[in-house]
């Protein structure tokens, strides 16, 4: 999985849905999802760095046709109906979603539990769960119209063993395990199959955030961990279910 080798036909005529596409792993995702032919649904919160997304994504196609959809969209949002138009709005343009990459978050402030604001603790438990679960039942009608929809949920080293100081983040990402585990039986009779990812230390800009003193330079690019993202999303993968994968096991 960690050195798949993905056809260039891979996610020919899928339709896939990315969240936090501005900038780092979301953003190269959804690059690669559209190489490897897939029309892809941007979801941020800026219009201007949606569009450039966009035309970077249609200027790298060499002739090819992909078809792309922009959603400016804030996760924060904590209204139902906002999300129920989201999806209302993906329906118009596709007939059904094939895949779905939970890929946004936030890191809050690095500090003791007893010193976390609880506005703080709210605004990432919201961002980093409570978003997902919207998005999820907002989405599931369109993701059942596929043959076999994936759905890709972003975990994190801690996640599975608290570390010191990182607060709402960190008990963010054991309460995603937790969804998708849950998710993942209860999809179990149907097409959809949910797994969830650890990128790892990558080189990006919540990493820079967490680890001011660590030298970027040493760590993997999210171009160098899309196989495990590509292996997923792809029909190859329709044996693997309810799993929790490393993107850099040795790290």
């Amino acid at each position: 999985m960690l050195n798949y080798k993905a056809p260039e036909n891979l996610l020919a005529g899928k339709t896939i849905l990315i969240t936090g596409v501005s900038s780092g792993i979301g953003r190269v995702a959804a690059q690669t999802y559209a190489h490897y032919g897939a029309n892809v649904v941007l979801l941020g919160r800026c219009s201007s760095t949606l569009q450039a997304l966009e035309t970077q994504i249609h200027s790298e196609q060499h002739g090819r046709v992909c078809n792309t959809l922009c959603c400016r969209f804030d996760l924060q949002e904590n209204d139902y109906s906002a999300y129920q138009a989201l999806a209302e709005q993906i329906a118009t343009r596709f007939n059904a979603l094939d895949g779905l990459l939970l890929n946004a978050g936030i890191l809050g402030q690095l500090q003791p539990l007893e010193h976390l604001p609880l506005s703080e603790w709210q605004q990432v438990l919201h961002v980093n769960l409570t978003a997902n679960l919207l998005l999820v039942q907002a989405l599931l009608p369109l993701l059942r119209q596929s043959q076999a929809a994936s759905i890709i949920f972003t975990s994190s080293g801690v996640g599975r063993k608290g570390r010191a100081n990182w607060g709402s983040y960190a008990i963010s990402k054991f309460a995603t395990e937790g969804m998708m585990q849950v998710l993942a039986d209860e999809m179990s009779d149907t097409t959809i199959r949910v797994n969830a990812i650890n990128p790892g230390a990558t080189r990006t800009r919540m990493r820079a955030l967490a680890r001011p003193d660590e030298d970027p330079l040493r760590l993997k690019t999210a171009a160098e961990i899309m196989p495990l993202y590509l292996y997923l999303m792809g029909d190859d993968s329709s044996d693997c279910h309810g799993q929790s994968l490393d993107a850099q096991p040795a790290r």
